[in-house]
């Protein structure tokens, strides 16, 4: 068996942006275009193909991350289209983990919005190498030069415009290429299918000279062969500029940008085209880096200044067919005929139909029943997954999102995924005696699927509580527990995901004796507690010696306190940014075990919390509004009223935009809590007359104003 295209013509791309840029619709034109279907989809009718859960099509919102694969000039792509609402940010940060280049795309009138820049950060934070594409340069308001500039200001990055658009707003008709000197133009007869490449018009002459001029300063200040030929008069080639363009984009220090608009199908197969030039195959990444399991797992477990073995263990795995299969598992879904569904990406080996794999995580043999090549919900049978692809799985039960799986022979543990806390809660309890295992089973699945979504049990009340990323997060996933998987269950209103810290030192003694005729149970430990700075989690360190608690008690104790964590003690919510120092203790030669210590560690713990002033937190999301500059005086006073925090208001003035002939729209950007945002869509609806719109995402916690703060606990996030 052997690969359908080399793996240097292999490319492992996402699409990203903020919400409503048009990342399906461009999706759905790639998918065109490269002949994968034969009839372009649209969102708003609801007949987007990578948009295929029932309620991406009744919301108009992608939900999950679609995967799939289409050939352009010879080239195999893995496209992921991923969503742009910040409650399924889990679908990108897990994306962006696997892929080696990305799409980022803006909207021509929106330019730089909240969710593109944190998109565009957690691409960063994993060195993918992007490219852009500005869309809808046929809304009134394009402004292409807005776009770069909010490029530089926003994100630091350094533009290459490699097009220009020819006019803006209804008068877009075409792009022009910097590179070859063309004009291009779509025609509407095969929807794009085809376009034609004439001269550029006089008008936009002198605009492009003066663009082209910098595209070339820019480029060649980044090659010294280059440079010399710039500063000498001498003609660059065509080839050479593309060669220092793609070097520069794999190093992320420019970042091509092209332009068009996918709905009306201009400009998405010269996009495909700088897919292929400048973003890289997998063998032009670093090679993946993991640890030796044995060694990374005992790391895990002591946490301690002299375990130094992890450095030594660590093994790079080429993106090499020969080498031994190693491969992350970034993506669970369920499947209505088999089990689960376990997308993969596969960083170096051959994995063969029906051979063993070795799950790191979990120290367990599997086997692959089959191996699929995904087209969003729809699959192709594949005898064998080569290095760089990306698939799905059948037949791994206990794999999990973040899983290392590889060769048993040769196993190698990668970095896991790390995704945010959830931050929203429900209770969720069974209609009837008769459904709760069915409601059991399907937060298990749901579990699986989504990292973010979490499943808990308040201790006081005994019932479920659900945890996720925000309101439409828990509104979508309570729909497919009814909707998909038939189970009938009643739903509490909206709580807020409360954290608890301390604000000053304390110091606590922990014993746990007992004596009895046949044995006797003893623990002594004294430690301090001390806050941290905000969102630092928590920290131990010992200061003890082995005349006051012997050494193999030391990670149990550690373990115990970590577990306390869970378990404030103002009302009972998980606890963050503490610091606990263990700083004696004493024990008996026979009747000390573990279980002692542990137990009179979290007695310790339990009294030193309660000493150091406890504090309430609470998450405090970042808000970003726009609406008409006739309402933004309510919106404002609204906000105050919530308790919100206005850290810049902005007016876009129409004539700079295009909005000559519509309403001047404010933005606002604000801190805000959590508590103040439920049912804010509904109000600024009202205010707005339906012309304001926002996004939310979580930022920090802060603490809770002392006459706001619950008094009792309603219900307790795990």
């Amino acid at each position: 068996m052997a690969r359908e295209y080399p793996i240097e013509n292999v490319r492992n791309i996402g699409i990203a942006a903020h919400i409503d840029a048009g990342k399906t619709t461009t999706t759905e034109r790639i998918l065109f275009y490269t002949g994968k279907k034969h009839k372009i989809g649209a969102v708003d009718d609801g007949t987007a193909e990578m948009d295929w859960m029932v309620q991406e099509r009744e919301r108009g919102v992608t939900i999950t991350a679609a995967a799939t694969t289409c050939f352009w000039r010879e080239h195999a792509i893995h496209l992921i289209d991923t969503p742009g609402h910040v409650d399924f940010t889990v679908e990108v940060e897990r994306s962006l983990r696997v892929l080696d280049g990305a799409i980022a795309l803006f909207c021509a009138v929106g330019g730089v919005e909240p969710q593109s820049e944190t998109v565009w950060h957690q691409a960063e934070r994993y060195n993918v190498p992007r490219i852009v594409f500005v869309n809808k340069m046929d809304r009134v308001g394009a402004n292409f030069p807005r776009v770069l500039e909010m490029m530089k200001e926003r994100l630091g990055a350094n533009p290459l415009p490699l097009q220009l658009p020819m006019g803006e707003g209804t008068d877009f008709s075409g792009v022009i290429d910097l590179l070859t000197q063309k004009a291009m133009r779509w025609n509407d007869s095969d929807l794009g299918q085809t376009y034609v490449e004439v001269e550029i018009p006089p008008e936009f002459q002198d605009e492009v000279a003066l663009a082209r001029e910098t595209l070339f300063e820019s480029v060649a200040v980044e090659d010294e062969t280059l440079l010399e030929k710039y500063l000498d008069g001498e003609e660059i080639t065509h080839d050479e500029l593309l060669r220092v363009i793609r070097a520069t984009t794999l190093s992320g220090t420019l970042i091509p940008v092209l332009c068009g608009s996918s709905l009306k199908n201009q400009g998405v197969q010269p996009l495909l085209d700088a897919v292929v030039d400048f973003l890289p195959s997998p063998v032009e990444v670093p090679p993946i880096e993991g640890t030796v399991p044995n060694s990374a797992t005992n790391s895990a477990r002591s946490k301690r200044a002299e375990d130094t073995s992890a450095e030594q263990d660590k093994v790079t795995r080429l993106a090499d067919d020969t080498a031994p299969f190693s491969a992350l598992a970034f993506k669970v879904a369920s499947h209505p005929t088999v089990d689960k569904l376990v997308y993969c990406r596969v960083y170096s080996g051959v994995l063969k139909r029906g051979e063993a794999i070795y799950n790191v995580r979990s120290e367990k043999r599997e086997r692959t029943n089959r191996i699929l090549q995904m087209h969003a919900n729809k699959e192709a049978v594949c005898d064998a997954a080569y290095a760089g692809d990306i698939v799905a799985l059948v037949g791994l039960k206990d794999t999990k999102t973040g899983d290392t799986i590889t060769d048993p022979k040769e196993p190698l543990l990668l970095e896991s995924i790390t995704f945010p806390a959830p931050v929203i809660s429900v209770a969720i309890e069974p209609e009837r005696a008769s459904d709760a295992d069915d409601l059991e089973e399907t937060l298990e699945k749901l579990m699986d699927e989504d990292p973010t979504f979490t499943v808990g049990i308040d201790k006081e009340t005994g019932q479920r509580i659900i945890s996720g990323m925000g309101e439409l997060h828990l509104e979508i996933l309570t729909d497919r527990m009814i909707r998909e998987f038939g189970v009938n269950a009643r739903v509490s209103k909206l709580q807020v995901a409360y954290r608890e810290t301390i604000s000053s030192f304390a110091e606590a003694q922990g014993t746990h004796i007992h004596k009895t005729d046949e044995e006797g149970i003893y623990g002594d430990v004294l430690l301090t507690v001390e806050p941290l700075e905000r969102d630092e989690g928590f920290q131990f360190e010992d200061n003890t010696d082995e005349t006051q608690i012997p050494r193999q008690y030391i990670p149990f104790v550690e373990k115990a306190l970590e577990g306390a964590m869970g378990t404030g003690p103002r009302i009972g919510y998980p606890m963050q940014d503490v610091k606990v120092t263990l700083t004696g203790g004493s024990y008996h030669p026979t009747d000390s075990s573990e279980v002692a210590f542990e137990a009179a560690a979290i007695l310790a713990f339990e009294n030193a919390t309660r000493k150091a002033n406890p504090l309430l937190l609470e998450p405090i999301m970042r808000m970003h509004i726009t609406a008409p500059d006739e309402y933004i005086g309510k919106v404002i006073g609204d906000l105050n009223a919530r308790r919100a925090q206005i850290n810049e208001s902005t007016t876009q003035d129409p004539s700079t935009t295009g909005h000559a002939s519509q309403l001047t729209q404010s933005v606002i950007n604000a801190f805000i809590p959590l508590s103040e945002t439920f049912q804010y869509t509904t109000q600024l609806r009202s205010m707005t007359q339906g012309r304001g719109a926002f996004t939310l995402e979580f930022s920090h916690y802060e603490v809770v104003p002392e006459s706001l703060a619950p008094g009792a606990k309603t219900v307790s996030v795990v």
